[in-house]
């Protein structure tokens, strides 16, 4: 279990790394050949999004069917367990919403990139007529 989770924040990270990047201010050539590096990686980069949806219905589920430890008669031992799961499962339902809106995120600049330089080459064409 802790394979997916450690998989998953490697990709958020490095989906960070790339809208950070994607984001600075850099020469036109620049900025655009990395658009279209980055663009080219989206697609196979799209399992993200299945992926963090499969574990937050796991984590949905496992909150279900977990043993609540509410009453008198757990132990102090098994409320720190108890407590610690939930802190667990908060922080993994972060991690797969960050996953996914920064895949979001990251689509959209990309997208966004590429609209502006189509209308700057119908600019360029208006002006040269």
């Amino acid at each position: 279990m802790a394979l997916q989770w450690m998989i998953l924040t490697y990709v958020v990270a490095a989906e960070a790394a790339l809208a950070f990047i994607l984001t600075l201010p850099s020469p036109q050539l620049l900025k655009s050949r990395l658009v279209s590096l980055v663009s080219l990686i989206l697609q196979p980069a799209l399992f993200v999004v299945p992926f963090s949806g499969f574990q937050l219905l796991d984590i949905y589920w496992k909150n279900e069917h977990r043993l609540m430890c509410t009453s008198e008669t757990c132990t102090a031992t098994e409320r720190d367990r108890y407590e610690k799961s939930i802190y667990k499962a908060e922080r993994n339902v972060i991690l797969c919403v960050s996953a996914i809106l920064l895949y979001w995120c990251i689509y959209r600049i990309c997208k966004f990139y590429k609209e502006l330089q189509n209308l700057e080459e119908v600019e360029k064409r208006c002006k040269a007529q």
